[in-house]
């Protein structure tokens, strides 16, 4: 029997993280790789994941970074070539890449919708079927972590920016989770994700600087927001061994909003 520290090691794992430049995914990085997994960054520009690369440097954590929009299938086939050159497979794939929209239902714009479910749900998809079947699934072994939001298991308050195709799309990726840890594991790969309530991050500076702080805290029974730790537990949970009997769980880390 293991040590519940060598449960939670991840030395010699490799993990890719799409969206990991900043906010979520940058924190899932260091949750990721303080526990010794070789991270590999992936976003649309190149300057910021320079910098989230220098700084998991400072925290001594080693990282590479493939610049790639997961919103087109070539570059998530380039992401997907170019990672396993690179590290010849992925044992931890992290679907964070993720955009949003508000708008009115009544006046979205079909734009706007194909924008939001093309990276929230068709990318994931895309990514997640080429880091399965070409790395996971043959090895029989792997973790695949999504990253959906309280807003794919809720409507919005009243007074909030109303995001119809990003709730959709949450929405999307907990039965996605579902269905492919359904299916996958057969193969011993687990598929979770994490279900975020309010964290401050550039995606939520609107819903930020229109209700304030102070206001969404309030929504929650601990009445904080999230902060830059609140993901890195749940995080190192579902990547590690000390999760590997869990699987199709959706886990909201959101101070208790939707318990009330």
């Amino acid at each position: 029997m293991g040590t519940l520290k060598a449960l939670f090691d991840l030395s010699g794992k490799t993990a890719l993280i799409t969206g990991g430049s900043r906010g979520l995914g940058l924190q899932i990085a260091e949750a990721l790789g303080e526990l010794g997994a070789r991270i590999v960054l992936s976003a649309r520009k190149s300057d910021e994941l320079r910098e989230a690369q220098a700084h998991l440097k400072s925290l001594g954590i080693e990282a590479q970074w493939i610049a790639a929009d997961c919103a087109v299938e070539a570059e998530i086939q380039g992401l997907a070539d170019e990672t396993l050159a690179r590290l010849d497979r992925v044992d931890i794939l992290v679907n964070n890449a993720g955009a949003t929209w508000g708008a009115p239902a009544e006046d979205y714009p079909i734009e706007a919708w194909d924008k939001v479910m093309n990276l929230n749900v068709r990318g994931l998809f895309l990514l997640t079927q080429q880091i399965g079947k070409r790395s996971m699934i043959p090895r029989r072994s792997g973790r695949v972590i999504n990253v959906a939001s309280i807003n794919g298991l809720r409507g919005n308050r009243p007074g909030s920016i109303e995001t119809i195709a990003y709730n959709t799309s949450k929405g999307a990726v907990v039965n996605f989770t579902r269905t492919l840890a359904a299916e996958w594991g057969r193969h011993g790969v687990t598929v979770n994700a994490i279900a975020p309530g309010f964290f401050p991050s550039k995606m939520t500076r609107g819903s930020l600087d229109r209700l304030g702080p102070d206001e969404l805290a309030a929504e929650a029974p601990l009445c904080r927001l999230g902060d830059d730790e609140d993901l890195k537990g749940v995080a190192a949970l579902f990547a590690s061994d000390a999760g590997k009997h869990i699987t199709g769980q959706i886990l909201a880390v959101d101070g208790g909003a939707t318990a009330v």
